[in-house]
This record gives structure tokens, sequence and C-alpha cells, in this order.
């Protein structure tokens, strides 16, 4: 019979519905039982992708053995990581405390009072190499709540003292300035793997937020390691395992220093990031590899993971049934060579087995046994253009040859058991998907992915609200719900701030300046400034957390520093600025003791400290003068500017947003262009070859 678990949308809490183990979502119902039964809570936090919370849920969560203990014991409550990220941080900080690291599943034992006093990471049902099982965890912490129970009491008290001392200490006075900007690159610098891209040994993680700082940093200071970094960090990483060579889109990360051998899982946020980074590089440098690379990943997401009402899917699962029908972890996506040459002639079967590095016994091995599975992860060595060389081929003819042979085994995979989906749609990760959505449409001359941004945004602006029309974190089978966290905001803003500049359709700007005083009023510090994660009105926690530092993805408080500057140039909305300021303040410690841990912080802090343009481009948005204009400023790579678009007429809705638009109008009929440097205005020009020599590009 299911568990209460059968009533949640979350496909996560769902997979555990027929356990045993009398589940509870997060709740009062669970609290209450807790308290009246006198029992303490087993916390069981994952997600629905997550390789390792399906092996701890199959040993252990779908065993009668273990389910019979935890129910006579605990109190059991399963969370989606991806619903409440609220509660995740909260006790990942916990385990981080208590373990030195964390991750997931996370399992965290607390009071009926929802303070912790043990915290771990995946258990096994029985105890091996040290690592305590469940078997032996669960009657130890029986008899203790039994017989040591102010032990465990005390502990809770403590650690619960040192997160609330967290989060109150986590401030400072004085903003990050150059010198940390730069410790920041310095420090990535030593840490760049000059052999294989990315930063640091195996297991290696993307973290594009910090390419995207590298490639502010180069354009700044003219730094040509920055760029040195970035650039082959993105090749290496296109031409490993990581990347999904036959149907695009990045896994989650990579289990060797190599790129080679990835954790299958793809989230939407990865692909947006991704896409981002690899964009912005195409338009730095002008290689058309990287155009290529975005254009790749988006056809992923706008294939596997776009919902038929506009908003993105969370993400691909890393295990789904192998050729037994027993769940394993990259099955989907790994071959045999035999496959190969069953599917394709024996002349192109043989080049895409050398080329891809496929070998009989295979070059995927399993993470838990090492053992060789006969089956291969696709990954080249150097590049189509080197590999064409290499075997005297004509490379038009090489790409053509495996465009073909990839079309074959797209179409023999889809014949294949799929991972799980989880269908989800979630606020701020569709926000990140906008944004890389309008920024790839900006410079790549795409309507297809402005169309798609528009869809997304709309769907989510029009969907994700309550009955007071205050924005909601999650929407699943025709449900919205769970209340909206900081980060749901900024993404959000960060992904209306581009498809206004993309779309120039001021609806979106109005949307990002509405969610941004609505953000500011529900998760600003008065006190020492900053955005709390959650808001004032939001479910009472044991702290209320404030994060800053960066994980797979940046950090709200990161994002928001980068939306209040931009909002305030696009606006002249100063109030906004000094809000930038005392997040920076408050952020100051922080990033001066770990730069690289806040890189997208610092990203925005090169805005605010570099030579930036606001340029109003006033003229009908479709006009050929006006195009023309707008073309000179979509030609070249310059992250520190805005562009606001004024229209023809008396007080468009542009002059209620950004009240010194009022006056900038179009020029004798012609459209027109004022370009502002640090607080000093150009004379309008309607001429596309002097505006280039005001923006220097000449």
């Amino acid at each position: 019979m299911p568990n209460r678990l059968a009533d949640e949308q979350s496909p996560y809490l769902r997979q555990h519905k027929d356990n045993p183990v009398d589940w509870y979502p997060w709740g009062e119902e669970a609290f209450q039982k807790a308290e009246e039964e006198d029992k303490p809570i087993f916390l069981s936090i994952g997600y629905s992708t997550c390789h390792w919370c399906h092996v701890m849920a199959h040993e252990s969560f779908e065993d009668e053995d273990v389910a019979e203990m935890m129910n006579e014991t605990f109190v059991s409550i399963k969370v989606d990581r991806e619903e409440r990220p609220d509660v995740d941080t909260i006790y990942m900080n916990v385990c981080q405390m208590m373990r030195g690291q964390g991750g997931w599943p996370l399992t965290v034992l607390l009071t009926p009072d929802r303070k912790p006093f043990y915290a771990a990471t995946y258990l096994p049902k029985e105890g091996r190499f040290q690592q305590m099982g469940m078997m032996d965890l669960v009657p130890r912490i029986q008899q203790m709540w039994e017989n040591e129970r102010d032990r465990l009491l005390e502990d809770a008290d403590e650690v619960t003292s040192l997160l609330q001392r967290s989060v109150d200490e986590s401030g400072g006075t004085e903003a990050p300035d150059e010198e940390v900007l730069d410790e920041a690159f310095q420090q990535l610098s030593r840490e760049f793997d000059d052999t294989h891209g990315g930063f640091g040994s195996a297991p290696k993680f993307p973290a594009p937020h910090n390419l995207l700082f590298l490639l502010r940093q180069w354009h700044r200071t003219g730094e040509d390691r920055a760029l040195e970094v970035v650039t082959e960090t993105l090749d290496q990483m296109r031409l490993g395992g990581i990347f999904d060579q036959v149907g695009y889109g990045f896994h989650r990360y990579s289990t060797d220093e190599r790129w080679v051998l990835p954790h299958f899982e793809k989230m939407l946020y990865d692909q947006a990031m991704h896409v981002l980074a690899y964009t912005e590089a195409a338009q730095a440098t002008g290689e058309k590899r990287y155009e290529q690379t975005a254009r790749e990943v988006l056809t992923y997401v706008l294939r596997d993971l776009q919902a038929p009402e506009g908003g993105f899917y969370s993400a691909e699962d890393a295990d789904s049934p192998n050729e037994e029908g027993e769940m394993e972890e990259g099955a989907f996506y790994v071959w045999s060579v035999e496959e190969v040459r069953e599917l394709l002639d024996e002349e192109t079967s043989e080049l895409l087995i050398d080329l891809y590095n496929m070998t009989p016994e295979g070059n995927y091995q399993e993470e838990a046994t090492g053992k060789r599975t006969g089956k291969n992860v696709l990954y080249l060595n150097r590049s189509l253009e080197e590999e064409a060389k290499k075997r005297e081929m004509v490379l038009p003819e090489l790409r053509s040859t495996l465009e073909e042979a990839r079309a074959t085994l797209v179409a023999h995979r889809d014949k294949r058991p799929r991972p799980g989906l989880d269908d989800k749609v979630l606020t701020d990760w569709n926000g990140l998907m906008i944004a890389a959505l309008a920024t790839a449409a900006r410079v790549f001359d795409e309507p297809e992915y402005e169309q798609a941004a528009t869809d997304a945004a709309a769907f989510v602006l029009d969907t994700l609200r309550d009955e007071d029309g205050t924005l909601l974190h999650r929407y699943r089978e025709g449900e919205a719900g769970v209340q909206a966290h900081l980060d749901d905001y900024a993404f959000l803003v960060w992904g209306l701030i581009e498809l206004y500049e993309t779309t120039f359709e001021v609806e979106w700007l109005e949307a990002a300046i509405d969610l941004m005083d609505e953000s500011i009023a529900q998760f600003w510090d008065e006190e020492d400034g900053g955005f709390f994660l959650t808001s004032t009105d939001g479910e009472e926690l044991i702290v209320r957390p404030k994060e800053l530092s960066d994980g797979a993805k940046p950090s709200g408080n990161s994002v928001h520093f980068s939306n209040l500057i931009r909002l305030a140039r696009l606006t002249g909305r100063t109030q906004l600025e000094e809000r930038a300021d005392a997040l920076a303040r408050w952020a100051g410690r922080q990033s001066r003791s770990r730069p690289t841990g806040f890189t997208a912080l610092l990203a925005g802090l090169q805005f605010a400290l570099a030579s930036s343009r606001e340029v109003v481009v006033a003229g009908e948005v479709d006009g050929d003068d006006m195009q023309a204009l707008v073309e000179v400023l979509r030609s070249t790579y310059d992250p520190f500017s805005v562009i606001v678009h004024r229209p023809p007429g008396d007080r468009p809705a542009i002059t209620d947003l950004a009240p010194f638009t009022e006056d900038q109008t179009p020029r004798d009929g012609q459209a027109a262009a004022y370009v502002c440097r640090d607080f000093q205005c150009e004379a309008p020009t309607t001429d596309p070859g002097q505006l280039r020599e005001q923006l220097s590009l000449e």
C-alpha cells in the first residue's frame, strides 16, 4: 500500500511512495507525530536524478528489515532538495559542519523540534570499510535516544547555535575591490589544469560561472591567460564524455580529470550555464566552434526538456534499464563495439570506433566496482580539424560522415528505455534557461531561441503565481505550489533582463523591476544588507539561511547583485545601485577570504568597477535604420553595457520605467543612438560608423 508520498507532486518523493518505510513529507503532521510519540526524526534529502539516492533507496528504504527498524525508531521525512532548497541548505550546512563535507543523499537525524544531532550522506544497509550501515545506526540511535538523550540534545543545541552564529557573523563592512578580482583570477589560474582544462583534479565539475568571471576579467584587464583558461576548458569539455556526443547536452560532472567518464544525469541549470559560457566565448573570440556547441546544447534542451506549455523540465536521470531490465547508471548512453558495427557500414563503424576511443572490453567501468562493462562512453582526443589532418581527410567530408552516423545512433538509442524525466518546472532553473536562450538569440540572431525564451517567460509569469499574484517555485501536472525562494526571483529577473535586451519588449523589463521590488520587500536584510534565502512570511526554520557562495550554479545573492546594477543602469534608479553597494559590503569578508568561491558575485563586481556604458537606441524597433545601429551594438563582446530601446512618439511605456529616455528621440526621422560612459554622454548619432567610433570599436 502506498505511503503518504503518493499524494505529493515531487517526482523524487513519488519514487519512494511504495517503500515500506512510513515516510512523511516535510510538514507539521510529521513534526507533531514526532512530538507526540517522543521519537527523533530521520530526515532524508535527495533529488530524483541522484544515482546514489537510488542506491540507498534500493539497499535500505526498500528493505523490510531496515524499514521495520526505522518505523519503530523514527518519524521518517523525505525532502526533495529541488523543491525545498531552504531545508536542504540548512541541513547540508549541518553536514559540512559535522563531517567536513556533504552530498546527496543527505541523512540528518533531528530532535522533534528539528534540531540536528547527526549527519551523514550515503549509508549502506550493512556497515563496511569503517562506514556505519543502517542496520548498525538505527539501533544505536534508538539506544542513545532512550538512555543518553541529554547528550544528543546538547549536541543538537550546540549545532543549531553554530548554525545561527554562521549566519549572524557572515557579513562584513568593506566591499571587495579590484585586488579581490585579481586574486580570484590568480587562484583560478593556479588551479587550472593545463593538460585537460578545468580546475583541480577528479572529480571535476564544470563551474561555468568561473568561466563567465574569467571572460570579464580578460575583457576588463586584457589578461590573455584568463581567456586561455576559458577556451581550453570549453574545448576539452566539448571533446569529453561529459558531453553527450550522440544526443548532445552536458552530463552533471566528470568522475575523472580528463572529462571522459561522467555522472550521467542531465540538469536543466547545467545546460543553461553551459550555453551562457559557450555563447559569450563565441562572441568574445569569434570562434564558430563555441557557437556550434551552444546550439547543440539548445538542440537537446528544446528536444527533450521543453514542456508543451512553454516551460522547461528539470532533469533526466543517470539511471535507466539495461539490456537485462535492471536499472544501471549510464545504460542509455553507452555503446558496445558490436552495436556500432551492426548499425553502420564497415568503413564508418571502424572510423567511429577509432575516433571515439571505443574498445571491445569497453572504456566504461562501474564506479563502485571498477569493473569494465564492455560498453563505451564516446569521447574525442582532439578536435575534428586535427583529426581530419591526421587521417588525411577533407574536414567537410568527415563532418558529414559523422553527422550521418550520429543520426543513426540517435535513432537507435531512442528505442532504448529512456532515463527517468523529472518533469517538474522550477521557476529558478527556468529563469536561467530564459537567460541562456535570450542571450543566444541575441548573439546568434536566432528567432527560434527568442521564441522559446518568450514562451517560457510568459508561462512562468502567468502560471507560477498564487491567488495573490505572489511568485511560486514549482509547477507540475497542472498545479503550481511551494513558496518562492530568493533564487526564483534572482534567476528569473536575470532571464527577464536578457529577454528585454533581446526583444526590446518593455513588458519584460517591467516584470523584472516588479520582481526586484518584491524580492527587496520579502528577502532583504535591513540590518546587514544582502538577501535571505527565505521570505519574511516563509516557514519558520531553525535558522533563516542567507547564502552567498556559489555551488553547481551561482548563488541568488550573486545573481541579484548583478541584477541590481543592471536594472539601476537600465532605469536610472540609483537606489538599486545603493542596494548593490550594501550587498557588496556584506559580502566583502567572505569574498576576500576565498575569492574563487564567489566568482558569480565577482563577475557582477567587474561590471560595477569597469568603465561601463549605457546606450539608448531610439527608433522603430523593426526599422532598417534601427537594426543597423543594433547590429553594431551586438557585433562585439561587451559585458559591461546595457541597451535601452526608446520607441518614437510621446511618452512610450519605457519613459515611465526609465524617465531619462524622455528626450532621447529619433533625429530628423532617423533612428539614433545615445551613448553614455562613466556618467558622460556623447552626442547622439544616426550613423552606424560613428556609433562604432563612439564605442571604440574602430
